[in-house]
């Protein structure tokens, strides 16, 4: 069993012995009948939060009307949800009413998709009652029960089930796909924050190309913000292994490069994202389309920055096809090759000009620093202030 669920077996064990049951569920599980890396593991149990509280003194009441209280053990620490049912749901997102029950069975048949509605026992023996390890074993992405009313109580649950076509490299089954289609519409009523957060893990994933194909071919990305008319554009991404992109910035530039939108800020604050983050992206477009035009020079570099400049890089090297190392490695050298990274490593500052030129301070002592900025950065001027003074003398007497 791994490490993960053997640290929080003594919890499991700490709640049975009070006479309740307790489980291991959702992601964890299916992770482990995948074979893959599990860091956190989720614990149901038919205790209701008071009684965990009481059974545990060290706790934080995280989520009370959820049935959700985390459990501090040792030096971990433990998400643990009473067995429930949802009913009423009000705005395709939120039960209306939540009612906590004792039954396991109840509480799995909530749940989105059979792969995640599987319990694991203390010993390891896993609770199956909507044949989810079947579906993994077909990789094979289904709803517990009727898709259509799986979608309608949640619709976000359509962006989560193409995010793990693109973590898991799973199929939609056909129902499933169909539902989807036909509810599309339904996420309008879903907060663009909650739609981003499976957006990104979408772009993310190392089974985008396969995810975005389904995104587009069910439409829903029309119902995403900004994306409606770019149909045959955001096919392109689906050309390109973008496992070697680092940050999710450098996923989003690459998809607004392909749909040809130079300035995809306005876009980006329809999905609410933050300002540097939408800084970042539109600086990695632009970038690419600088470059694009005119290649990489010591001075594109130097006003780039570093890491800009090979997030940049990366992406128009995945654009190419080229080999990513090779390139990032000739930015990396271009870098350090730079006799200064940033104005502050000048050797001189305003107060220097100033005193070596009998002249009232103004825009023009900015003006002479940048041009002085460009001639170290260029090579043409040491960065060793006699060498600046008498460049800046000569300067003046013209």
């Amino acid at each position: 069993m791994n490490s993960a669920f053997e640290k929080a077996k003594p919890v499991l064990r700490e709640i049975e012995c009070a006479g309740y049951e307790a489980y291991f569920v959702g992601g964890s599980v299916r992770d482990a009948v995948l074979g893959r890396e599990i860091n956190d593991v989720d614990i149901a149990t038919s205790a209701t939060p008071e009684e965990i509280m009481t059974l545990f003194p060290k706790h934080v009441p995280i989520g009370l009307q959820h049935g959700t209280v985390m459990v501090l053990h040792e030096e971990d620490s433990y998400e643990i949800t009473t067995f429930r049912t949802e009913a009423g749901y009000e705005d395709f997102r939120r039960p209306s009413s939540v009612v906590f029950v004792r039954s396991l069975h109840e509480d799995l048949k909530r749940r989105d998709f059979t792969m995640n509605a599987i319990a694991m026992t203390r010993e390891g023996r896993l609770l199956d009652p909507f044949n989810g390890e079947e579906s993994i074993a077909k990789r094979e992405i289904k709803t517990v029960g009727d898709a259509y009313e799986r979608f309608s109580e949640d619709a976000l649950r359509m962006m989560r089930g193409i995010r793990f076509v693109s973590t898991l490299g799973f199929s939609l089954e056909e129902r499933t796909k169909e539902a989807i289609m036909k509810h599309g519409e339904l996420l309008q009523h879903i907060a663009i924050e909650r739609i981003a957060v499976e957006f990104e893990k979408l772009l993310t994933g190392s089974y985008m190309q396969k995810a975005m194909r389904l995104l587009i071919d069910t439409g829903l990305h029309g119902f995403l913000p900004g994306f409606a008319s770019y149909e045959k554009e955001m096919y392109r991404i689906c050309n390109y292994a973008c496992t070697e992109l680092n940050a999710k910035e450098e996923h989003w530039a690459l998809l607004f490069y392909l749909m040809d939108v130079r300035d995809p800020g306005s876009t980006l604050r329809k999905w609410k994202l933050s300002n540097k983050e939408i800084k970042k992206i539109e600086k990695i477009v632009q970038g690419v389309y600088d470059i694009e035009e005119n290649d990489w020079n010591i001075y594109s570099l130097y006003a780039l920055g570093k890491e800009d400049a090979m997030s940049i890089e990366r992406v128009r090297t995945i654009l190419h096809n080229e080999p990513i190392r090779a390139n990032i490695t000739r930015i990396e050298k271009l870098h350090t090759s730079l006799p200064i990274t940033s104005s502050k490593e000048l050797a001189i500052n305003g107060s220097d000009i100033l005193a070596w030129i009998p002249k009232k301070g103004g825009p023009w002592v900015a003006e002479l620093l940048h041009v002085i900025e460009r001639e170290v950065v260029s090579g043409r001027l040491q960065n060793k202030q006699e060498k600046i003074r008498e460049w800046v003398n000569m300067w003046d007497q013209k």
